[in-house]
């Protein structure tokens, strides 16, 4: 009797030796919020109109998810890592991504497993964003997410872009510094350039100085690895077999913040190219075709470079209370068809309240000016389309509720 109360007692400390080396943590976010927008388009008019917008707007500080990560513990400080993660909108409970290709996939967020280790750091492999998307905790997107996204954080990949099929190191911390190389493969027999992407970053951290650095390039291809690669020459699809393997979009961001006591501030630059791209003519040079009422082609999304200013700030009032504020400018050069350039401004003011370390209540405004051309309009959340506006000025105002589990 003795010797088996001894050996069950042995199985149960071996199964909870087990048991404490693996785990699966799930988690998520739900972020809704009611939001006001001025001389927002109204496509349903011929010519387009414009007029006051009120909408129940999702994901609007971060996109709304659930997710599943896990660990296992193999010994000598090497582990199994792997996460999977889906977006869906709260006011509709669609499921959501940010790329129209991936509207349909289950996991579009994220979906990697890999390698984790405490002497040679991490290694993952599938879809997952670069490290724009780390060093964005540094920018506004910290504090006003999507808001701050169709002026210029979309299109710099700081807003997290995704990229299939792709490979990831991640150094340890090493001394506040912490390095990243990423490879996502484009799969096109015969080819290795085409539809390939590549990135090289790093970021170092030491008390209230924070500094980050991000390149990524890719390639077009049938099977792009860049999910975010915008056409090429007006292509129906971001497979564009007819420039495979010519360089789609290179982008180059640099970030900086400091804390001063109460304050954190911060600045940052992002220099998107995009090779390929070229603009066919609709309409005038202006912010608008006057004759129809149609944006005249020159929006964000088409230029085929930018330059992508910031400076922002965010104080502590309270342990709970945060008062927001930043200013975004973005200088854009376009070819093709179309020539010039164009300029959008955007500034911020908010407010974020946090009732407990889950839950917190947030208010914006935005005010965005648009000059030689179209107006993106304040993009009031990551799952829904931008506002755009047919007038140089647009303004929103948004209120809402986040809480993570």
């Amino acid at each position: 009797m003795k010797k088996s109360l001894l050996a069950l007692a042995v199985l149960g400390a071996f199964a909870g030796a087990a048991q404490a080396q693996s785990s699966v943590t799930i988690y998520g976010i739900i972020d809704t919020g009611v939001a006001y927008t001025s001389k927002a388009v109204n496509t349903a008019t011929t010519p387009n109109s414009t007029g006051s917008k009120f909408s129940l707007a999702a994901g609007n500080l971060q996109g709304s998810r659930i997710g599943f990560k896990g660990v296992e513990d193999l010994g000598g400080g090497l582990s199994a890592v792997f996460q999977l993660e889906t977006g869906f909108d709260s006011d509709t409970g669609n499921l959501n991504g940010n790329d129209a290709a991936t509207t349909s996939n289950l996991f579009r967020r994220k979906s990697v497993v890999g390698l984790s280790s405490t002497s040679f750091g991490t290694i993952l492999a599938g879809r997952q964003t670069d490290f724009a998307d780390t060093i964005s905790a540094m920018t506004s997107v910290n504090d006003f997410g999507g808001v701050t996204g169709a002026v210029g954080h979309n299109l710099d990949r700081l807003e997290g872009k995704r990229t299939n099929n792709s490979i990831s190191y991640t150094t340890n911390n090493l001394s506040g510094f912490t390095g990243n190389l990423m490879y996502g493969f484009g799969e096109q027999a015969g080819s290795t350039s085409a539809g390939r992407a590549f990135a090289l970053a790093g970021k170092y951290e030491n008390g209230p100085l924070g500094l980050g650095a991000n390149f990524y390039t890719s390639k077009q291809g049938v099977n792009p690895s860049d999910t975010a690669l915008i056409n090429a020459v007006g292509a129906a699809t971001v497979g564009d077999a007819t420039n495979s393997g010519n360089t789609g979009v290179k982008v180059f961001n640099l970030v900086g913040s400091y804390q001063f006591g109460p304050a954190r501030v911060y600045a940052n630059w992002s220099n998107v190219k995009q090779d390929l791209k070229t603009i066919a003519a609709t309409g005038t040079s202006s912010l608008a075709s006057a004759a129809n009422g149609e944006f005249s082609g020159l929006t964000l999304g088409n230029s085929n470079k930018a330059n992508i200013y910031e400076i922002g700030t965010a104080y502590d009032l309270s342990p709970s209370l945060k008062l927001l504020g930043s200013v975004q400018l973005t200088r854009a050069t376009f070819n093709g068809a179309t020539t010039g350039t164009g300029k959008l401004t955007q500034f911020n003011l908010g407010t974020d309240y946090f009732l407990s370390k889950r839950t917190d209540l947030y208010a914006f405004i935005a005010n965005v000016r648009a000059s030689n051309m179209a107006n993106s309009g304040v993009l009031e959340a990551s799952g829904n389309a931008s506002t755009g506006s047919a007038d140089s000025s647009q303004t929103a105002v948004i209120v809402g509720v986040r809480h993570k589990f």
